[in-house]
């Protein structure tokens, strides 16, 4: 990865899980709305970032419950 997507991943990553602490569910726009004032580059390769990490997370939850639930459907 080139410094700015290894940089992005970092501060999605802390972002994701400030966001979660906080109960701020606005903090990862207000994050990426500031890195865009600076730099396009660094907003879009947090914002894909964000997006792989969060789809992961959700897949992973979607997966405990498959197995936990013996293979049936999750309800």
């Amino acid at each position: 990865m080139a410094l700015h997507e290894d940089l992005a991943d970092i501060l999605a990553k802390d972002t994701i899980e400030a966001a979660e602490n906080l109960a701020d569910e606005r903090l990862i726009e207000e994050i990426a709305k500031q890195l865009g004032a600076s730099s396009t580059t660094m907003e879009e390769a947090f914002m894909t970032s964000i997006r792989v990490r969060l789809a992961e997370k959700r897949a992973r939850l979607y997966l405990q419950k498959k197995i936990k639930s013996g293979g049936s459907p999750p309800a």
